[in-house]
């Protein structure tokens, strides 16, 4: 449907659904034996993560493409919504939901490591795309992790044909160096022809160009994308374009709890950002400050219980966890009958 003037579009993410558990360890992890640590089970992945923070960072109309195990679609359809997203959930026939172990160091760094099993995430393929999907959207952002597969992938190629034939412009985080070098960087490149912005972190920088310096990598990879925006964690962000960097943005101070999910925090507020009509250095700035957020959070999400969860000095509590009773309610509440869960508005499509 066409768009009046003063309406900016919706923001449409494809991309991962993943339920995270978030284990924070206050000792270095003890091979062969128990390592005290608090335990959170959360809703996750990084296209859903990008789609809650720009729905929390502004966004009006934020809609959600993703593929879920039965068992856990009712809980991640609720988390999304109570988020401000309109999701459609297209249920596997056959895996799980993808599960993410998130291992927090919860010393200084907060840095974390994952355990990944993509379950029915990378399973969303062309057969749950429809081009109806564009109606009304102005961004399209594609999660990195569909680069990994051969489905997804291959949803990849018909989404970004789909946008460019209605001149929608499309972005991308890269999302795992560490899938990346699995995949090649001449692979990358070659399927990512016809994205407009990258949004990758330093590693990713380096990795997609062998440049040592990220500053630099921003700058190279510009040659080949018309915008480039490198996060740079506790050194704020490089904007590039047409093989030059543009503007260097500093980080927001902040006290970091759990690094999961900043820079989808930054991609969401930034991609908001940018459909309010703000340059991309200013939606640069304004990704810093939701990165800085996130990081004081548990879980990768922002917190739907406070109004200024956008505020990067609002430190929150641990996020609640779902308890068992009410995930194991989740299956029974989708029914175990294979269908497409159609969220409010959304084009149903899929199978």
């Amino acid at each position: 449907m066409p768009r009046t003037p003063s309406e900016p579009g919706a923001l449409l993410v494809v991309g991962d659904v993943i339920t995270d558990v978030v284990a924070r360890h206050h000792t270095p992890l003890a091979p062969g034996t128990d390592t005290v640590a608090t335990v959170r089970t959360l809703p996750g992945g990084a296209g859903a993560n990008v789609a809650c923070w720009a729905a929390r960072c502004g966004c009006a109309d934020v809609r959600l493409l993703g593929r879920v195990g039965a068992e856990a679609v009712a809980w991640h359809e609720r988390a999304l919504t109570d988020s401000g997203v309109r999701p459609r959930l297209v249920v596997d026939p056959e895996a799980p939901t993808g599960t993410v172990i998130c291992l927090v160091d919860a010393g200084a760094s907060a840095e974390r490591t994952f355990l990944t099993d993509s379950g029915a995430s990378l399973r969303l393929s062309p057969a749950d795309w429809s081009p109806s999907g564009l109606d009304g959207v102005a961004r399209l952002h594609l999660s990195g992790y569909l680069c990994f597969s051969e489905p997804s992938r291959a949803l990849v190629r018909a989404a970004v044909a789909s946008a460019r034939a209605r001149g929608v412009p499309v972005s991308m985080d890269p999302a795992s160096a560490g899938f990346l070098r699995e995949l090649g960087v001449d692979r990358f490149l070659e399927l990512t022809k016809g994205i407009d912005v990258l949004l990758p972190s330093g590693d990713e920088a380096r990795l997609l160009t062998g440049v040592p310096d990220d500053v630099d990598a921003a700058a190279e990879l510009s040659r080949h994308f018309s915008l480039v925006v490198v996060k740079r964690g506790s050194e704020g962000a490089v904007v590039a374009r047409a093989g030059a960097v543009r503007a260097r943005i500093p980080a927001v101070p902040a006290t970091a709890r759990d690094t999961t999910g900043a820079g989808d925090a930054f991609t969401g507020a930034f991609l908001a950002a940018l459909l309010r009509g703000s340059d991309a250095d200013a939606a640069a700035i304004e990704g810093c400050r939701a990165g800085a957020h996130a990081v004081q959070l548990v879980g990768a999400r922002p917190d739907t219980t406070t109004p200024d969860s956008a505020a990067p000095d609002s430190a929150a509590p641990d996020s609640a966890a779902p308890d068992s009773a009410a995930r194991e309610a989740s299956a029974p509440e989708a029914s175990a009958q294979v269908r497409s869960v159609s969220g409010q508005g959304f084009p149903a499509h899929g199978r």
